[in-house]
């Protein structure tokens, strides 16, 4: 089509061809299943390290340390860090009943959050901050000068978040239309 100033050959007057919305996608493809799968494995690893450090079914936590016995989540790993850049200020957290509370309460509400696929901006800011803690504390690494899986699950959990990973294979989709989360946003 000829546009000229004015008017249009023959008389009429020029119309803008329509440019049609994108359809919102109705049946989730390959990769929603794959960030529905890496959603859900995630979760699992921080919903596994809560049952294990509460019970102690012996995998990473022997029995007699396990929380309900006692024994505090947080010590084994914090009183490891001493010899790191950090070591002394992580340390210090090791076996205070509110660090203990906090990182369990933080392990099942993310791990929970990110198998449903509810709450996947709370889980994915809260997991990435633990995990940049659980980094922290290991400085100087020992492999690599900066980079490991603490660094890498930041980024999947951003990813999976912004991407709206919840949605499949999960009830994102449902928890986002509750009058809760439509009033508060953060939430979803």
């Amino acid at each position: 089509m000829a546009l000229t100033e004015g008017r249009h050959q023959g008389g009429s007057t020029p119309s803008t061809p329509a440019v049609k919305a994108p359809q919102p996608r109705t049946q989730a493809g390959p990769v929603e299943y794959v960030f529905a799968a890496a959603r859900i494995a995630i979760g699992w690893v921080f919903l596994w390290a809560f049952l294990d450090k509460l019970f102690g079914w012996g995998f990473a936590t022997p029995a007699d340390r396990a929380w309900i016995n006692g024994g505090s989540p947080t010590t084994g790993f914090l009183k490891s860090t001493t010899d790191h850049t950090f070591g002394g200020l992580f340390a210090n957290l090791a076996g205070q009943p509110w660090v203990d509370w906090l990182f369990m309460t933080g392990l099942a509400g993310i791990g929970t959050a990110l198998i449903l696929g509810a709450g996947m901006k709370i889980a994915a800011t809260t997991g990435g901050l633990l995990l940049m803690f659980m980094w922290a504390a290991e400085l100087p690494l020992a492999n690599n000068p900066f980079m490991d899986d603490h660094i890498i699950y930041t980024i999947v959990l951003a990813g999976l978040a912004l991407a709206g990973a919840g949605n499949t294979l999960g009830i994102g989709e449902w928890w986002g239309n509750t009058q809760l989360v439509r009033r508060h946003p953060i939430l979803k």
